[in-house]
């Protein structure tokens, strides 16, 4: 592990506290995108749990999202009954404390607001962003929704 990220040694032993078994993998190249995370791990890229941050009203909400589609922020804002905006990148830094395309459901300043997508849960096995856009941790569902404290729903239509 020590041959980690700092960020990325910090979030593997949050996992640790939270009982997930996942251990954080190092990858040579980006994986900025949903897309290079799966050919990356070989994975299908809807098992990619791509974290996103977004404004409700103004206060940051992350959503954990299935990266073989986009977040409809029209259909999340009405489901939330709040006004859903993609947050700028250096707003994201802020809140998370981690890069964009490195951000990790966990291991952020303050606990962040968490929609988890529930097309996730079609996946036995997801992988997330362990903190840096070159490193992922696998990670069921049930784990995903434990450990963000997050509320599951859909985020784009069927």
């Amino acid at each position: 592990m020590s041959d980690l990220p700092a960020r990325s040694q910090r979030i593997q032993q949050l996992l640790a506290e939270h009982g997930v078994p996942g251990q954080i993998r190092a990858l040579p190249e980006s994986t900025h995108t949903a897309a290079q995370a799966a050919a990356a791990l070989g994975a299908q890229v809807g098992a990619i749990a791509s974290s996103l941050v977004f404004l409700a009203d103004d206060q940051p909400l992350l959503v954990m999202t299935s990266g073989a589609h986009r977040v409809d922020t029209a259909m999340l804002g009405l489901e939330l009954g709040q006004e859903i905006t993609q947050a700028a990148p250096n707003h994201v830094k802020q809140v998370t404390g981690q890069p964009i395309g490195g951000v990790s459901p966990i291991g952020h300043p303050e606990p962040l607001r968490t929609i988890v997508d529930s097309s996730l849960q079609a996946y036995d096995e997801l992988w997330a962003a362990g903190g840096t856009p070159k490193t992922v941790f696998p990670l069921s569902y049930a784990d995903l929704v434990r450990i963000t404290g997050g509320t599951a729903m859909r985020v784009a239509p069927a």
